[in-house]
């Protein structure tokens, strides 16, 4: 089997690879005749094509000839090669509409597509994905932000550091007031965020000395969906009733609003749950937040002040707690400032690449001298330009009836 490592073509362009050149040369030797690279030249990458090339992995303008062709990011559809087999973050399994033409040509297109967003193991969870490092950039960025806002340090944005060593050594220069900062979401985005709050000392409090309790340095707290969702007829929670039917649910993270100065949005959300707060209520001199890192990213969803991503080139935005209207950043001391980056590893991309390049050697690679793969099979939306049975449900989405 012949690999190819595509040239991403998404603009504004993605600097992650899926495997590294020591990843390949690795694989390249532990599968002798079994297992070949191509990687199609690019200027853009993380890692330059001479490293791949010193790693002994061909460099080439031309990757037709490869069996499967493996990116990160959506491939723009006069890219896409007929007849090949793909796997990349395609970002149409939500029926996300900005992404209709490129399923509708992927069809077209005779192409077999498989998505890392849904390859899970025997128990359903996430194999390959980026989600520390979105916690990890985007806790950083909060960090940077609240640094800006206030004047009291100045670090250097994430994608000026080298790797997250240097990253690290930024985070040394942090000098926090006693604040209080909340996160919401233990799960691997989670987990990246308190790796940074960790990083720069800061001690984790129980929700409830969070909420009650004055300290004399900076601290912070993890919410689980218990602590801010309750049930709208008696207050009580159920996890398994709130899973299954989120809209008897309301939200009661004001209180933690109240008490807190920076807020790191990092947990799940769906859409048939309460949000967060609503808009109006930022208005009140009781809600205390001053900067949101909202790593989610859901427009119109959880967070209310996430009216659009922010860019790495324009990373945050204000909101006038009065006229609820965007304004620049930081353009009064009395609102809210929203960073709200969409592709937050990319900021970090050699260590997130490295990271997920180990991820799919683990999890996927094997998978591909099996025949069948389940693992695959379940991953793949379509098949030779044929939407599989489990994701037959996007055919509407497919011809525009919906």
């Amino acid at each position: 089997m012949k690999i190819g490592i595509i040239r991403e073509g998404k603009i504004p362009p993605d600097k992650r690879v899926p495997l590294t050149p020591k990843q390949i040369a690795a694989l390249q030797q532990s599968f002798v005749g079994k297992l070949s690279f191509e990687v199609e030249s690019s200027s853009i990458r993380c890692y330059h094509d001479q490293e791949y090339v010193d790693a002994g992995v061909a460099v080439v303008d031309d990757i037709s000839s490869c069996d499967l062709l493996m990116g990160i990011k959506e491939v723009p559809v006069p890219q896409l090669i007929s007849n090949k087999r793909y796997i990349f973050f395609s970002h149409t399994i939500k029926k996300q509409a900005s992404n209709r033409k490129l399923l509708q040509a992927i069809l077209e297109k005779g192409i077999s597509l498989m998505d890392y967003e849904i390859l899970v193991d025997d128990q359903g969870n996430r194999t390959v994905a980026f989600g520390k490092w979105a916690g990890i950039v985007g806790a950083y960025n909060g960090l940077w932000t609240y640094g800006k806002k206030s004047g009291l340090y100045d670090l250097k944005r994430a994608f000026e550091c080298f790797d997250v060593q240097e990253l690290h050594e930024e985070l040394k220069k942090v000098q926090l007031p006693p604040i209080k900062i909340v996160v919401t979401g233990s799960g691997k985005v989670g987990q990246g965020v308190v790796q940074i709050l960790e990083q720069i000392g800061l001690r984790k409090v129980s929700t409830s000395d969070f909420l009650h309790t004055y300290f004399d340095e900076a601290v912070y707290t993890v919410l689980g969906t218990a602590d801010y969702n309750r049930r709208k007829t008696d207050g009580g929670f159920d996890r398994q009733e709130f899973y299954a039917r989120p809209e008897i649910y309301e939200s009661h993270f004001l209180k933690y609003a109240e008490v807190s100065d920076i807020f790191i949005a990092a947990a799940y959300w769906d859409r048939r749950a309460p949000r967060l707060f609503e808009l109006k209520d930022i208005q009140s001199e009781d809600f205390n937040i001053s900067v949101i890192a909202d790593i989610t990213c859901d427009v119109d969803g959880s967070v209310p002040t996430t009216v659009h991503p922010s860019s790495m080139a324009d990373p945050v935005y204000d909101i006038d707690r009065a006229t609820l209207a965007e304004i620049p950043a930081f353009g009064k001391q009395t609102s809210i400032s929203v960073m709200a980056i969409d592709n937050l590893p990319t900021e970090l991309p050699r260590d997130a690449s490295e990271d997920f390049g180990n991820q799919l050697i683990r999890h996927v690679i094997p998978e591909l001298f099996k025949s069948p793969s389940k693992v695959l099979d379940k991953a793949s939306i379509t098949k030779e330009g044929d939407l599989t049975i489990e994701y037959i449900y996007l055919k509407d989405f497919v011809e525009g009836n919906e």
